[in-house]
């Protein structure tokens, strides 16, 4: 009964991976890599499986698209940890990028602003994106150059830690743009004229006239 229970959780974690062991193992001949790597031929299925039982171990596909299929003998089990294990390094070596949000105002003041471009350069330092955004309220709409100029000042003050993904734009009443976080690139020499670069500022859209 222990054995079956062993088998049955050993067929779901197969069924899980994708991957045949065993008796699922369903090609004519299959060419057989033993447990310290040495070649053994190619083999029916069942005399590779029954060597495989011989020594306490599984029959594991592991190169199914090969002509024939190659199978290894070795402990499933620990195959299945190995195989985590890599993979679980390699999800830990990707970032994932969060995009943040940074919010004005029209009217905020300098404290306020001072405040929130740290935060975002805070936030593209540490390898997230940044929306800036700012919702206009109001009669505000009719000047909306106000609301261009403290979006693209945020970018002229970012400087070389972030990159504009998307200039500022309006979607409704909310004005936006996106920084990206600058890719870490390798120190290069000192050049003796360098030229500084400037990122593009976004002119606001033609507005009607204040209304009074």
């Amino acid at each position: 009964m222990e054995s079956r229970r062993g088998t049955i959780a050993l067929d779901k974690r197969s069924a899980k991976q994708f991957i045949r062991i065993n008796e699922r193992i369903r090609a004519r001949e299959i060419r057989v890599i033993d447990e310290n790597g040495e070649q053994m031929g190619i083999l029916p299925p069942f005399e590779a499986l029954k060597i495989a039982r011989e020594r306490g171990l599984d029959l594991v596909e592991v190169s199914p698209n090969a002509i024939p299929p190659v199978c290894r003998i070795q402990d499933y089990g620990r195959f299945l940890y190995e195989k985590d294990k890599s993979e679980s390094a390699a999800r830990k070596k990707q970032k994932v990028i969060v995009v943040k949000e940074v919010k004005f105002s029209v009217t905020v003041d300098e404290h306020d602003y001072q405040t929130k471009k740290n935060q975002a350069v805070r936030f593209l330092n540490d390898g997230d994106k940044v929306k800036a955004s700012l919702r206009f309220r109001g009669r505000q709409m009719a000047h909306r150059e106000l609301g261009y100029n403290i979006i693209n000042r945020l970018i002229q003050d970012i400087g070389e830690a972030g990159i504009v993904e998307f200039m500022p734009r309006m979607e409704g009443t909310i004005l936006h743009a996106i920084i990206a976080p600058s890719k870490k690139a390798e120190p290069a020499k000192p050049k003796p004229t360098a030229a500084l670069t400037q990122t593009p500022v976004a002119k606001a859209p033609a507005a009607n006239s204040p209304q009074a």
